[in-house]
């Protein structure tokens, strides 16, 4: 089987799952946004999702994402998902147009103060484990006071919260409290309506949950070794 019928068929079972998990919650299918993500995938493969019909890819790192965005088509929108290293930030703002992993003040300005920028859209990562800080993101009793510190002092567009289910924890689980701290969230800051939740091995118990948008790799590209 060569890679691009592979990734065709593995791109449509995908569809399938999320059109049978939408249905069965309720909602249509169009209310989800499917993010491909291709970190440690080479273009060719973001090249042949193009060709799918993908227009929404994410990227982990940034010097990854920014070399794709150049060699691939200028209507892809492109999902920046990992850790914010401030270092980086200028070269993120310029590739992305998302950003799903702010978490704190002082990116929020960094991101701010760049001049034509090309990111517009930031997601508020959530840490459902506050004990793991290596997972990134604001824990929920943070949240709010970061959204009202962000709005205070910066332009910036807060659009939904992002958060990674928790290891060891039953996913439903896991998104029903991100759902919980979402509504919450709603009630003060009606703009954050999006929901950045759901991976490869979850997905649909976040849509279940009402996540707006889902990060997927490797149901859709298979394994790939990460980079030494």
């Amino acid at each position: 089987m060569n890679r691009q019928v592979e990734i065709a068929q593995r791109l449509l079972e995908v569809e399938e799952c999320i059109a049978v998990a939408a249905r069965r919650a309720g909602r249509e299918r169009k209310e989800i946004e499917l993010i491909v993500v291709t970190k440690n995938f080479p273009v060719e493969d973001a090249q042949i999702l193009y060709q799918l019909g993908a227009r929404a890819f994410g990227e982990n790192r940034d010097q990854e994402g920014a070399l794709k965005s150049q060699l691939l088509p200028k209507d892809i929108a492109w999902h920046f998902q990992g850790q914010i290293q401030g270092r980086k930030i200028k070269s993120i703002a310029h590739w992305a147009d998302y950003v799903h992993s702010l978490d704190s003040l002082d990116h929020a300005r960094k991101f701010d103060g760049i001049p034509e920028r090309r990111v517009r859209n930031f997601f508020i990562q959530v840490n459902l484990e506050p004990m793991r800080l290596d997972r990134g993101g604001v824990s929920a009793k943070d949240l709010e006071p970061l959204l009202e510190a962000i709005s205070a002092e910066t332009q910036i567009s807060l659009i939904g919260l992002m958060t990674v289910a928790p290891t060891g924890v039953e996913p439903e689980r896991a998104f029903a409290e991100m759902r919980e701290i979402h509504d919450r969230t709603l009630r003060s800051f009606p703009t954050v309506a999006a929901l950045s939740m759901g991976m490869s091995g979850d997905f649909e118990a976040a849509i279940a949950a009402g996540a707006t948008h889902l990060r997927i790799g490797s149901s859709i590209l298979g394994s790939r070794e990460l980079p030494a």
